[in-house]
């Protein structure tokens, strides 16, 4: 028979064929495609040999279905703790709880050029509305060059330039409290975000978003919440045809807003910039100004999508860490009283704390370290891509296009890495014999490499500065309204209800 007399006999077939038919044809071969296709990935896959659920691999339903509801760390960290340190968490994906993994997945990796892709791996995550990437999506080359630009804004003796700043706002934040603190519970989530939105604005923007002084969220800030829980659910459907074509359909519907929302960062951005360096005090584009228009300087379009990424970036988290900490006093007294007792012997007074002062203090450290470790701020792993040509992991190859990740949820609360991981006990950072099989390796709540934590040095000189002033100056009280509140859903950053506290000022 003659190909074209077949195509003729199939064309006639489908001609003749009902609709019912055709659906059914159609269900069969997409059934079948997707029975073959999970076979393959179980038992031939070059994944097949990591341990992990069977189901998992199969499909990518189960960790779309834990996106969806909230739960992608407590999906992860129930897999490690069935299947071990390695395991195959998705039909492409490794999540490792191995400290030795730290290296290999968000080290330094080798220096040969890949086009536009980062010299080891690649984000899986876009651009901003302008199209120019931030620091976080950024090709190693101009990653690097970024890097360079802001290293000296983050700095420890640029830090301190800016601790008066970092400390009005702080400040402001105490005057708050003590105005509210005879009216019972306070929620307290939302005033430590006001005070980390209000320090970063001025320090990115040029001036506060005066969420303090208003006593409310700033519509841009609320909305960029909202914006971060939809990119959740429109991460899921990336992975299916159907799915991303309703994807591209809901971008176009949200353009205009998307444009709206980061216009704010352009219209801030570039009041501040035109402004020049003549400005009060010393905010992130002091420094950065000297080299605009250098060939180490930065676009325009590259300072508003970091404008972007540091006023969301560099606020919630140590807000949600802030909040975390306080919490955690609460439920363990005698860690509250003898953290209390270092606060209020050393310092006399408010003006005796500052950035030197604090980051002496090893059981404040100790504390935050602590905090940091059994309630991350950042729970879920940060995905990265094999390169083209595969990595090696750990003495393993991995393939081309694998996602490899490092989940610190499921790292801080393993036994194989803490003992008594569940526990919160910061004598295990101040060489409590007990704790002596601790794997500290583990904890890099600020991840390592050359895409760490620009701003971990601002991050911890704020985390210390609120601990120490506001707890030198209030007592805290769990209100039973919030018991259980650090059992949170994540979509992208932790969900945080609101952390009722009773507050007694004692000056």
């Amino acid at each position: 028979m003659s190909t074209a007399t077949a195509s003729a006999g199939l064309v006639s077939q489908l001609t003749n064929a009902s609709i019912p038919q055709i659906f059914l044809s159609f269900f069969v071969i997409v059934t079948a495609r997707f029975i073959l296709r999970g076979i393959y990935r179980i038992y031939f896959h070059p994944l097949s040999k990591y341990p992990g659920p069977k189901l998992h691999a199969f499909t990518r339903i189960p960790q779309m279905i834990g996106l969806w509801k909230g739960e992608p760390h407590r999906r992860i960290e129930a897999i490690h703790a069935k299947y071990g340190r390695v395991v195959r968490t998705a039909p492409d994906e490794i999540s490792y709880i191995d400290p030795e993994a730290w290296k290999f997945v968000h080290g330094h990796g080798d220096t040969k050029a890949r086009g536009s892709r980062p010299q080891k791996h690649w984000i899986r995550s876009g651009n901003d509305v302008t199209d120019t990437p931030s620091l976080l999506f950024a090709p190693t080359g101009a990653h690097s060059r970024m890097r360079r630009v802001f290293n000296s804004a983050f700095s420890d003796r640029s830090l301190k330039l800016q601790e008066p700043l970092i400390v009005k706002y702080i400040d402001l934040l105490r005057e708050r409290l003590r105005e509210k603190a005879p009216q019972g519970d306070i929620d307290i989530v939302k005033y430590f975000n006001f005070t980390t939105f209000d320090v970063m604005g001025d320090l990115a923007f040029g001036e506060s978003l005066h969420m303090l002084n208003n006593d409310e969220y700033d519509p841009w800030v609320a909305n960029t919440f909202e914006y971060l829980k939809t990119f959740t659910f429109l991460e899921m459907c990336q992975y299916y045809a159907v799915t991303r074509y309703g994807v591209r359909q809901l971008m176009k519907l949200m353009a205009k807003q998307r444009q709206a929302h980061f216009q704010y960062t352009v219209d801030k951005v570039n009041k501040r910039v035109d402004q020049g360096r003549a400005t009060d005090g010393h905010d992130l584009w002091t420094l950065v100004l000297d080299k605009e228009g250098k060939r180490e300087g930065l676009s325009r379009g590259e300072m508003f999508a970091n404008a972007n990424l540091f006023m969301v970036a560099g606020t919630e988290t140590t807000a949600t860490i802030s909040a975390g900490f306080a919490y955690l006093m609460c439920k363990n007294p005698e860690v509250y009283a003898k953290f209390r007792k270092e606060v209020r012997e050393t310092f006399k007074n408010q003006d005796e704390i500052n950035i030197e002062r604090a980051q002496a203090l090893p059981y404040l450290n100790a504390c935050l370290k602590e905090a940091l470790r059994v309630y991350p701020p950042v729970s879920n792993a940060q995905p990265m891509l094999t390169p083209v040509d595969g990595t090696t992991v750990m003495g393993e190859y991995m393939p081309p296009n694998t996602v490899v990740s490092i989940p610190q949820y499921a790292m801080y609360r393993s036994e194989t890495n803490f003992k008594y991981a569940l526990e919160y006990i910061p004598e295990r950072w101040l060489g409590d014999e007990r704790f002596e099989s601790d794997n500290k390796k583990a904890f890099e709540p600020f991840h390592v490499g050359p895409r760490d934590c620009l701003g971990k040095n601002l991050a911890w000189h704020e985390m210390r500065l609120i601990a120490a002033k506001v707890h030198h100056q209030f007592d805290f009280e769990l209100s039973p309204l919030s018991d259980g509140w650090t059992d949170q859903k994540i979509f992208i950053l932790n969900q945080k209800e609101p952390l009722y506290m009773k507050l007694k000022a004692l000056y």
